[in-house]
């Protein structure tokens, strides 16, 4: 298949500019994995459509404040877009400017916070942050919730809970997992009580789940990485909950691809590491019964994964009437449950 296959028109209106002020409050659009039908309800009936001994995998990743805005020595505006923390000082980095710092060129932050260009790793930029407060504590102090290009608005106070899920737990992302912004913690706990079980994934998301793809043959496509890390513990939950009979549920596209690089192999394990698996229809998936995702980009690699995961005219199907029934889509948008 090609890129241009993945495209599709969506008034500008529908793009969702913020979160509603309930988590729960969105709408569920389903989709028969099988027959590919389409029932609209309220994401309230979630817990409806998941039985007692089914697991959900959530991706407990943690969205750092990873946007800084600062100044070169020359006086000219900066803005930083934090890419992947390497260590306690120093990370790699988008960064925007009216002409590319050099190596060895300092950038002065917000409060007199500064960093070092110490080079380029391709499009993006190694920055030591000095100091011996540790990064994650600089970005806490100064800085903004990236929120994604298609929210046109600044961040807000409020986007640093709202942007954010209730169980994020692993600082690294920079970018929420979408699907999990839906549940708040009266509704965890109704899923416990109901008796689903529940697993946690971490796959750090980058800016790269943003960017079309910008090649039309799919197969000259560059998957930028992503880290992940899959537990033990997590793997012998699933496969106890699948040997009983009951279904895995992935709670969005970063847990169903921390689930894949998991099983490369054809069999669970756990494992960590960087991960730039690129799912297009005609994968085998080997871990995944069910997926609730967030409605995604036109020609992404996100909606290449559903189509694989749903059928390529089922999802544009789905797609048509999201748009045609006014669903909000993207980050603070509304959401699909695809499954049987």
């Amino acid at each position: 298949m090609k890129k241009s296959d993945f495209n599709y028109t969506l008034p500008a209106h529908l793009i969702a500019q913020q979160p509603l002020p309930n988590r729960t409050a969105s709408r569920l659009l389903c989709l028969h994995k099988h027959t590919g039908n389409l029932t609209d309800k309220q994401f309230a009936d979630f817990i409806d459509l998941v039985n007692p001994g089914d697991v959900l995998v959530f991706n407990d990743t943690k969205v750092i404040p990873a946007r800084l805005f600062g100044q070169k020595n020359t006086g000219g505006k900066v803005e930083i877009l934090i890419e992947r923390i390497l260590d306690q000082q120093t990370a790699i980095a988008h960064v925007r400017a009216s002409k590319a710092p050099k190596a060895g060129g300092m950038i002065t932050l917000d409060q007199d916070y500064r960093c070092r260009v110490l080079g380029r790793e391709d499009d993006l930029f190694k920055l030591q942050f000095d100091g011996e407060q540790s990064l994650l504590s600089i970005l806490d102090t100064i800085g903004h919730i990236p929120l994604p290009p298609y929210i046109t608005r600044a961040d807000e106070v409020a986007d640093l809970t709202r942007y954010q899920t209730v169980f994020a737990e692993q600082a690294g992302a920079v970018a929420a997992p979408t699907a999990g912004l839906h549940f708040d913690q009266a509704l965890m706990d109704a899923l416990t009580a109901k008796g689903v079980t529940k697993a946690f994934v971490t796959l750090h998301v980058g800016s790269g789940t943003f960017q079309p793809v910008r090649v039309e043959n799919l197969n000259d496509h560059l998957m930028h990485k992503e880290y992940f890390d899959v537990s033990a513990a997590t793997v012998a939950t699933i496969n106890g909950v699948r040997a009983k009979g009951g279904r895995i549920i992935a709670i969005g596209t970063t847990a169903l691809r921390a689930l894949e690089s998991a099983a490369e192999s054809g069999q669970l394990q756990a494992g960590s590491g960087d991960t730039d698996l690129f799912i297009t229809p005609g994968y085998e998936f080997k871990s995944v019964d069910a997926l609730l995702t967030n409605f995604h980009l036109p020609e992404s690699t996100l909606l290449m994964l559903i189509s694989a995961f749903a059928g390529y005219e089922p999802v544009k199907q789905a797609y048509q009437h999201a748009i045609a029934e006014a669903y909000r889509f993207f980050s603070y948008g509304d959401a699909m449950f695809i499954g049987e």
